[in-house]
């Protein structure tokens, strides 16, 4: 089993990052892309992630408001982003995630 220790920066970032609804509604979606995005013309929607701008359409928000939302899950290390042609992608760190579910659960 992986060390689930992770340090009082990462548990504070990772809860700072779930306390929105819409970074919430980001995370769920992003469990199954292919289900919740249409299909893109660069990059893969489970291997690369989805663009930003089209969670920023479905979201419905200011590209700011989006951009700010999908910093502060990456920064928490609950998504992981990548360039690719002019474009960034966003996908699930699902071990981070998982780590730091029980380590929440651990400390509670």
């Amino acid at each position: 089993m992986r060390n689930i220790k992770i340090d009082q920066r990462r548990r504070l970032s990772g809860l700072k990052a779930i306390a929105s609804a819409p970074r919430l509604q980001i995370l769920d979606w992003l469990k199954d892309p292919i289900a919740n995005f249409p299909p893109q013309v660069d990059g893969d929607l489970v291997s690369d992630g989805v663009c930003a701008d089209f969670i920023r359409e479905k979201l419905g928000i200011a590209a700011a408001t989006a951009s700010r939302h999908l910093t502060l899950l990456t920064e928490a290390e609950l998504l992981v982003a990548t360039r690719k042609k002019g474009w960034t992608f966003y996908r699930r760190n699902d071990s981070a995630i998982a780590d730091f579910a029980r380590a929440i659960s651990n400390e509670l």
